[in-house]
C-alpha cells in the first residue's frame, strides 16, 4: 500500500508539472495572439492576459490526453533511470499490479476533469466570448435555447426585436408558433406580432397567420390588424443563426442533458451534443488508456537500450489514439457511425491493445 501511494504521489506531482508547463506556454502564445488580434482596439497587456486566462483552459482541456501520456512516459523513464522499477520487479510485484497506482491516478484525474474542469471550461469560454465581442464591437450570440423554446434577437435601423418560437427546422430559418416583440431606440416596446409560421428570406422574415398589435396605441387590441402577408425586416442570416449555436464544449457537463432535451424540443438536431456527452463520459477511460500505452513502450529497464525509439513509439501511439478519437467524433456527428461507437471505441480499443502488449511483455 505504501508503494502504491508513493507511485501515485509521484505521478500526480509530475502531472501537475507537465500541466503547468503547457499552461505557461499556451498563455504566452495566447497573449501574443490576443494583442495581434485586437491590434486596432485599445487593448492593454493586462487585458490580453486576462483574455488569455479565459481562453487557455479550453485548449488545456482538449490536449489533456496528450498531457497524460507525457506524464506517464516521464514517470516510467524516471523510475527506470533510478532503478526503482528494477527493485519493484525484484520484490515480486508484477508489472500489471504496479500499474494500478498510475492508472488509478489517471482515472481519478479524468473523473475530476469531467466533474470540475469541464464546467470551469464552459464558464470561462462564455466569459471569453462575451469579452471578445465587446472588444471587437460585435453583438455576440443571437440565439438561445430554453425549455420554453427558441429565442433570437435581431437589430434593424428601427430598433431591436426579440423572437420566440416554439419549434424550428434544423437550421433555424423556419419557425412555428412565433412571437416578435419590437423595441424602439429608447428601449420601450412598440410592437408585438404573433404568427403561425415565419420563414427567413434575405433581409426579411415572411410571416403567415400573423396578427400585429401596436403597443403605442391607447388600446392595442382595438388597433390590432391581421394582414395576410406580413414581412418583418431582419439582419439575421442562415449562417449567423447556425454559428450562434457555438460548440458543445461551451455547455457544462452537468447541463448537457437538459440542453439536449431543450434543443430537440425546439426542433434542432442534438446529435453532436450527444456525441460530446458520451465522449466526456469516456474521458477517464481514455486517460487511463494513455497511461497503459506509455507503460507498454517505456516501462522497461534503462539498460535495455533503444529508449529514444520506445519513447517515440509511445508518443506516436498516443497521438494516433488522440486523432482517432477526433476522427470518430466527426463520423459520429455526421451520423456515419453510432454515437456510442464514436465515443467509446477509441478509448476501449486503446486500452485493450495496450493491455495486450503489456501481457505479451510480462508473460511472453
Amino acid at each position: 500500500m505504501t508503494l502504491t501511494f508513493y507511485i501515485a504521489r509521484r505521478f500526480l506531482a509530475l502531472f501537475a508539472q507537465v500541466f503547468g508547463v503547457f499552461m505557461a506556454i499556451l498563455m504566452l502564445i495566447d497573449i501574443i495572439d490576443q494583442l495581434r488580434k485586437y491590434a486596432d482596439a485599445p487593448l492593454t497587456v493586462a487585458e490580453a492576459a486576462y483574455l488569455a486566462l479565459l481562453d487557455v483552459p479550453k485548449s488545456l482541456y482538449q490536449i489533456l490526453p496528450l498531457i497524460m501520456i507525457l506524464t506517464a512516459i516521464g514517470l516510467f523513464l524516471g523510475l527506470a533511470r533510478s532503478s526503482e522499477l528494477v527493485v519493484v520487479r525484484a520484490s515480486g510485484r508484477s508489472g500489471l499490479r504496479f500499474l494500478l497506482a498510475p492508472v488509478g491516478a489517471a482515472l481519478a484525474i479524468g473523473l475530476l476533469a469531467v466533474a470540475v474542469m469541464n464546467p470551469l471550461v464552459a464558464a470561462t469560454s462564455k466569459s471569453y466570448e462575451a469579452l471578445s465581442a465587446q472588444h471587437s464591437r460585435g453583438g455576440g450570440s443571437v440565439l438561445s435555447i430554453t425549455g420554453e423554446g427558441l429565442w433570437m434577437r435581431q437589430g434593424t435601423a428601427a430598433g431591436q426585436s426579440v423572437i420566440k418560437a416554439a419549434r424550428s427546422n434544423p437550421d433555424g430559418t423556419a419557425l412555428q408558433q412565433v412571437t416578435f416583440l419590437s423595441f424602439g431606440s429608447d428601449g420601450t416596446a412598440v410592437q408585438r406580432i404573433e404568427a403561425a409560421t415565419a420563414r427567413l428570406e434575405p433581409g426579411q422574415w415572411v410571416l403567415t397567420g400573423a396578427k400585429r398589435w401596436d403597443l403605442t396605441a391607447e388600446n392595442p387590441e382595438a388597433a390590432a390588424t391581421a394582414p395576410s402577408d406580413l414581412r418583418v425586416p431582419t439582419d439575421l442570416t442562415q449562417d449567423r443563426i447556425r454559428n450562434s449555436f457555438g460548440t458543445p464544449s461551451g455547455i457544462a457537463f452537468w447541463n448537457l442533458p437538459a440542453y439536449i432535451a431543450g434543443l430537440e424540443q425546439a426542433g434542432f438536431s442534438a446529435r453532436n451534443y450527444r456525441v460530446w456527452l458520451q465522449m466526456e463520459l469516456a474521458l477517464p477511460l481514455l486517460l487511463s488508456a494513455m497511461v497503459l500505452i506509455a507503460a507498454g513502450f517505456t516501462m522497461r529497464h534503462a539498460r535495455s537500450g533503444k529508449t529514444g525509439s520506445m519513447v517515440l513509439l509511445a508518443l506516436l501511439g498516443g497521438f494516433f489514439i488522440f486523432f482517432l478519437r477526433n476522427f470518430a467524433q466527426v463520423l459520429g456527428e455526421n451520423g456515419q457511425i453510432p454515437i456510442i461507437a464514436a465515443a467509446w471505441s477509441p478509448p476501449v480499443a486503446a486500452a485493450l491493445m495496450a493491455l495486450g502488449l503489456l501481457l505479451h511483455l510480462e508473460d511472453g
